[in-house]
């Protein structure tokens, strides 16, 4: 891109309020890379990737999340403790701030777009404070070609502020910090925290939104390939379930890893144009697709550098220390990131209370009842005063970023499981032979041979026996898998212990579904466990 394409995109701030004179449009990622190494902002590592610090936040802050109650939104959004309103004149008013603030700053503006199917598509403008939030831009969105730029006309704008803080008493935000949805005015709003993750998640938030309002289109929280004879296979599961590493198959071409659409078309596409995986205890051993990913053009966030090495297992910042990469770093990727005929869907779990099986089989009401009750476990040492297990809970695997209410979301998945004939699997990666603390973890590859068998058909023919409590359908055989660890209870030495166990956590998915019962068709109630 020339100066003059620069500046001619730089006068057209002018139009959000904005009167910065030094603004740096489509600048490459390596020209971001350097400013920020030049702005004492970020080092490089000897692999020749930038590392950031994102300063007070190493995540996302779900309670300072907001979407502004306005016309479009105030008879559709499901508004709850997840989703916050927010006043649209409060919302004008902050805005005003936050452009004034800007005027007075280098700014870096690119243009790319979400969604990989041109049908879905939209184009966004990101306005950035920092050049490395920027380079995330560049990474994880689609990035649109010179022509393409030529005559690029942005839906919706994302305006970052990470050094903008808001006074809550005169701004009507919670903390300094915010990140705002306007539907109307097409914004996300984000200010008082450098962490990457609030701009993805904004955009995934409004598609969340748009695509199944406006569209008619399924969004979801999941990674997705495609196999040698075009069959995609959907992965759902909250973090430390294996989403990332059991969606990288060798076998199989990786659509993405986070953030999907699924049409009436029946094909599936990604929003994303890059990856945004977590490298706490990383090893080239058990996940060589984003340890090779880290090199010049990706950003690792928040990690400790000792000797221009990266020291995956220091947690002393944050658990949650991630690295950012365009998609094509990856080798076995789907062109187009567009999949057809999906057949196979996986739900993945680690259960630490080694209750539900390794795999089984789900009808559509027990699928949308599980899809929505988004279940995981979190173990000792994951959060500070968790000493034991306990459930974890979150609607449609993404809770945080569910506009609608989860049972919309679930009712779609149902419908499109029936029209397209899917297959819906139950995984636990979690414990088995007892809970967390007595049981073992299933073996990855014990995990990765059932899923194989799921998708290549070979449990299609198997003899299956049902759960006494979760009603789900368990494979009595499976290749290469010991016939002995496909049913829990069998592997537990206290049989009664393990009905206890079973009948406590079936328990815990009736409470938290109380909430949803009124949205949701007796389908998806009868879905639940029968204690």
């Amino acid at each position: 891109m020339n100066d003059l394409s620069r500046i001619t995109k730089s006068i057209e701030l002018k139009k959000y309020g904005i009167h910065s004179k030094n603004v740096r449009y489509q600048l490459s990622p390596e020209e971001l890379h350097q400013i920020t190494i030049e702005k004492g902002q970020g080092v490089e590592v000897n692999s020749g990737a930038l590392a950031v610090n994102t300063g007070e936040f190493t995540g996302r802050s779900p309670k300072d999340r907001f979407i502004v109650k306005d016309d479009i939104t105030k008879d559709k959004v499901w508004w709850s403790k997840i989703n916050l309103a927010f006043e649209p004149a409060k919302f004008d008013k902050l805005y005003d701030k936050v452009v004034d603030y800007l005027s007075e700053k280098e700014l870096f503006v690119r243009d790319a777009y979400a969604c990989a199917d041109e049908n879905y598509r939209l184009n966004i403008r990101h306005i950035n404070e920092l050049p490395w939030s920027n380079m995330f831009a560049y990474n994880m969105f689609l990035r649109p070609t010179e022509d393409e730029l030529k005559n690029f006309e942005p839906e919706w704008t994302v305006i970052n502020a990470p050094g903008f803080m808001a006074d809550p008493e005169i701004d009507g935000t919670r903390a300094h910090n915010f990140a705002i949805l306007n539907f109307t005015r097409k914004i996300a709003l984000i200010g008082g925290t450098g962490y990457t993750g609030e701009i993805k998640k904004g955009i995934f938030s409004a598609l969340n939104f748009i695509l199944p309002v406006m569209k008619n289109t399924l969004p979801m929280h999941c990674s997705a390939n495609v196999g040698k004879k075009g069959d995609t296979a959907i992965f759902f599961g909250l973090s430390g379930t294996g989403k990332t590493t059991l969606s990288a198959d060798p076998d199989r071409r990786l659509i993405g890893d986070d953030e999907h659409g699924w049409t009436n078309e029946n094909t599936v596409f990604n929003f994303e144009g890059g990856c945004y995986a977590k490298v706490i205890n990383l090893t080239r051993e058990n996940e060589p697709e984003i340890y090779d990913a880290i090199r010049p053009g990706a950003i690792l966030e928040n990690v400790i550098i000792k000797d221009g090495e990266v020291d995956f297992k220091d947690k002393s910042i944050t658990q949650n220390t991630r690295v950012s990469y365009p998609i094509d770093f990856i080798d076995n990727i789907q062109p187009n990131s567009v999949g057809e005929n999906p057949k196979n869907i996986f739900f993945l779990t680690a259960d630490a209370f080694g209750v539900l099986p390794p795999v089984s089989k789900l009808t559509p009401g027990q699928a949308a009842f599980h899809f929505i009750s988004g279940y995981t476990a979190k173990v000792a040492g994951t959060e500070a005063g968790v000493t034991e297990p306990i459930p974890s809970f979150s609607a449609c695997f993404g809770a945080p970023f569910m506009p609608l209410h989860p049972a919309r979301y679930g009712e779609m998945l149902s419908k499109k499981m029936k029209d397209a004939g899917v297959n819906v699997w139950l995984i636990n990666t979690g414990w088995t032979g007892g809970p967390y603390g007595t049981g073992s973890r299933m073996k990855l590859k014990y995990t990765r041979a059932m899923i194989t068998a799921a998708l290549e058909g070979h449990l299609d023919n198997v003899d299956y026996t049902t759960h006494d409590i979760f009603n789900i359908a368990i494979p009595k055989t499976c290749p290469n898998v010991p016939a002995e660890v496909l049913n829990p209870k069998d592997t537990w030495a206290d049989k009664e212990a393990y009905d206890k166990k079973a009948k406590d956590l079936a328990n815990s998915f009736k409470d938290n579904f109380e909430k949803f019962e009124a949205y949701a068709d007796s389908e998806i109630i009868n879905g639940a466990p029968k204690a």
